[in-house]
């Protein structure tokens, strides 16, 4: 496992990846050491981000291997074909799996690679909804964040 540190418009992040693919995103305090890598898919990973903070419909294209249950990666299937600038509703993607709102929120929480699986995408029918385990403080403003710099305004 190769870890790299990354300071965004809306947020620090440690991005992990093991045998080949990105398989952790995480919301950090503070910047830590490495601040670069050797790794060939760490350094795409980088450019790729860049990229996503200069165009907001740019779209990530990296090999990913999320850690989940079979439900989850379903959901987080799912969460990968909404594109940019548009929300779904926690409702919405349980139909669409023949589940419950809750469950899909579930599996949003346990998202381990925020950002490039795009759960900040999924909305309550009522509002924000949470991110990464939160309904309101930091989390929810890079969820704003993220949204308003593809154009969403909830």
């Amino acid at each position: 496992m190769d870890s790299v540190y990354y300071k965004t418009h809306f947020c620090n992040l440690k991005l992990t990846q093991s045998d080949g693919s990105l398989c952790e995103i995480d919301f950090v305090q503070r910047i830590g050491s490495p601040k670069t890598s050797n790794n060939p898919l760490l350094k795409q990973a980088l450019v790729q981000l860049k990229q996503y903070q200069s165009s907001s419909d740019f779209q990530f294209d990296l090999p990913l291997d999320p850690k989940g249950t079979e439900f989850q990666r379903k959901v987080w299937s799912v969460l990968q074909r909404i594109p940019a600038g548009q929300v779904r509703t926690y409702g919405e993607i349980a139909a669409e799996l023949n589940s419950s709102p809750r469950a899909v929120g579930n599996a949003c929480r346990r998202n381990p690679i925020p950002l490039i699986i795009p759960c900040h995408r999924v909305v309550s029918a009522q509002g924000i909804g949470g991110f990464s385990g939160q309904t309101a403080g930091e989390k929810i403003s890079i969820k704003q964040q993220l949204l308003a710099h593809e154009g969403v305004e909830i």
